[in-house]
């Protein structure tokens, strides 16, 4: 018997509907493309290409960095592996490389799902499930975690999107972010300082749309404005092309790095908008943290649509 080998990234899905198209990877429930009548929304990666980075992956059962990957919870302290070893944190989560199994496979959507098992630095059994649905208004990705476990877990979640306006780099396009708080970080290890008005710091003000040029970031960003019960990130480019990522309230904080790789090919080629339940290191600091109890599920959701 032969066994065929899977691609790099996992067993791929595929979904389309109303115009748009979506590859998802099972390794990391990865969006690995996004395109809507043929122009990328997101930057994409090939299917038997070793997932550059983050790029596209669900973030669970933490997003962004733990400080030094240690934490204390129910007065037990907890030591993870720092996957960001340049910088001593543990960076993303504990999924980002696990192999998602499909639950259900349709035309236009299709939902995965893998266990968090109890492991050094988080023991704690927490099933996270991930669903992509395509519709007239675009990709909705929905991230919801159980606790199958017997004691309660801290949970946090987001996606990893790069997203793509149109021709040109970062540097061309335009960007709208309803935030009027950033929160403040260590120019060498990117830890959490403080939160502070977004007027402080004019270079990332984007409450007006204005062109990103050669502006760097890599911030969180809070105090979102919703309207009608959402927040919404705009990048467009010069031609009037264009995406938008829109969420609700269970979604806090916003993540958004302009792809600062010093690499010609990844440099600043797309805008990273990382939609978060709680912010950096929410796991010491407790901020907007979820604790899921014995039994208990939560749920967040986010939406990619082109302009």
């Amino acid at each position: 018997m032969t066994v065929a080998s899977p691609s790099r990234s996992g067993e791929q899905f595929t979904i389309a509907a109303h115009g748009y198209q979506a590859a998802i990877a099972s390794v990391g429930a990865s969006l690995r493309t996004l395109a809507f009548d043929g122009r990328d929304l997101v930057v994409p990666f090939d299917a038997d290409e070793v997932r550059p980075g983050y790029r596209g992956t669900t973030l669970a059962p933490w997003p962004n960095r733990i400080v030094d990957g240690r934490y204390s919870f129910a007065g037990v302290e907890h030591q993870l592996a720092l996957t960001e070893p340049g910088r001593g944190q543990a960076l993303h989560g504990l999924l980002s490389w696990t192999e998602f199994v499909p639950r259900a496979v349709e035309d236009d959507r299709v939902v995965l799902y893998a266990v968090i098992q109890p492991q050094d630095g988080y023991p704690f059994r927490v099933e996270v499930e991930t669903e992509y649905r395509l519709d007239a208004d675009g990709l909705q990705q929905t991230v919801t975690a159980r606790n199958i476990g017997a004691d309660a877990a801290p949970w946090g979640t987001g996606p990893h999107p790069y997203l793509v306006a149109g021709a040109g780099r970062v540097d061309d396009w335009t960007l709208t972010l309803p935030a009027s708080e950033v929160l403040t970080v260590t120019p060498d290890r990117l830890s959490p300082v403080a939160v502070e008005p977004i007027t402080a710091h004019p270079e990332w003000d984007f409450r007006s749309a204005r062109e990103i040029g050669d502006v760097f970031i890599d911030h969180a960003f809070t105090s979102l404005s919703y309207t009608d019960g959402s927040a919404e990130v705009r990048v467009t480019a010069s031609d009037g092309t264009g995406v938008a990522m829109r969420w609700d309230e269970r979604c806090p904080w916003v993540q958004v790095h302009t792809a600062d790789t010093g690499t010609e090919a990844t440099h600043r080629v797309g805008l990273a908008v990382e939609p978060m339940t709680c912010p950096p290191d929410a796991f010491n600091s407790g901020v907007d943290l979820v604790v899921l109890e014995p039994g208990a599920s939560h749920a967040a959701s986010w939406r990619i649509a082109a302009l």
